[in-house]
């Protein structure tokens, strides 16, 4: 069977435009050759294309087929084209955010649990996430607000600092500097004092320096001579005169020897006391009774004699006719 011009033509037309439907849907990112479920959700405003991006998991599944508007509600309709093999359930969500900072949205269904899994031509639910630049743009008011004070706090340091450097008074940069130069000349003018001594007295420093060294050598001398001295011998004989002294001092504790006696016998003691007494009552007796023992006589007239009580004894008279003078001491 022979096949006319005119069926060739309308073949080659029909397969051109079948050819260009599905190069336009490929490019688009939708394969036309396999199944595809739509999705529709709404935003209160419109920020998307028709060449925007549907994602899962940062994985392209899709493209936006339509974005239209709806007088009633007066919000923005948008409905997703979406490969058949992606599963979700209902209740998961379509999320609007920015893919970069030049601008650009694209679309995100963000799975959520729920026992029934999405169909063909559900709504669902959306939600818009606040990308950098609106956040910022929102921020700015406050960003600003917070610089302003910033810069107002940093003015009034300045204007302090400014104050401080300006003001001549005691308190100030000025006097402080001052002072500091004072500080200095009187530092540098007692350093050359110091040098000119030094420079005056260096035969007597030097002097000085070499008696010193002359005294450490003795020193180390000493040291030497003290370290050959025989301690241990001298601690040795030191010791043996103690233990010496304390024999000593145990024999006397016990009564031994001349010292020992009399620091422990009670006779001596005893004896001691009784020679004291009696020398007392001598004394008390000379006072009351010295004619016991000093007589004066200008006749000489015999002296009486007195007994232990006190009483004369009459065993001789004396003569009245004698005459003489006799002094005698008994």
């Amino acid at each position: 069977m022979k096949i006319s011009r005119e069926v060739k033509t309308a073949i080659l037309v029909i397969s051109g435009v079948l050819l260009m439907v599905f190069t336009f849907n490929f490019l688009k990112g939708i394969n036309i050759l396999q199944k595809h479920n739509r999705y529709q959700t709404q935003f209160d405003f419109n920020a998307l294309s028709s060449s925007s991006l549907v994602t899962i998991k940062g994985n392209q599944i899709g493209k936006i087929e339509t974005i239209t508007y709806d007088d009633k509600t007066g919000k923005t309709l948008v409905t997703i084209v979406v490969t058949e093999d992606v599963k979700f359930s209902k209740n998961s969500k379509i999320r609007m955010y920015e893919t970069g900072l030049m601008g650009g949205n694209a679309l995100a269904i963000i799975p959520m649990p729920g026992p029934e899994l999405a169909k063909d031509g559900d709504f669902l639910e959306s939600e818009v996430e606040e990308g950098l630049i609106t956040s910022l743009t929102k921020n700015f008011s406050g960003i600003s607000s917070n610089l302003g004070v910033t810069l107002k706090a940093a003015d009034s340091l300045m204007n302090n600092f400014n104050r401080l450097i300006i003001n001549e008074d005691e308190d100030g940069i000025k006097a402080a500097i001052a002072e500091l130069n004072q500080t200095i000349v009187s530092f540098r003018a007692m350093s050359n004092a110091m040098t000119t001594l030094v420079a005056k007295n260096d035969v007597a420093l030097t002097s000085a320096i070499g008696n010193f060294d002359t005294l450490s050598g003795n020193l180390a001398e000493i040291t030497t001579e003290f370290k050959q001295v025989e301690i241990s011998k001298t601690f040795a004989e030191l010791d043996q005169t103690l233990q010496e002294v304390n024999n000593l001092l145990a024999s006397v504790k016990d009564g031994k020897g001349t010292m020992g006696k009399l620091l422990n016998d009670d006779k001596l003691y005893t004896n001691l006391e009784g020679a004291s007494l009696q020398l007392e009552q001598l004394l008390q007796d000379f006072k009351l009774n010295p004619k016991r023992y000093v007589h004066f006589s200008v006749f000489g007239k015999k002296p009486n004699r007195f007994d232990a009580e006190g009483n004369i004894i009459e065993d001789e008279k004396t003569q009245p006719d004698e005459i003489r003078v006799e002094l005698e001491n008994n």
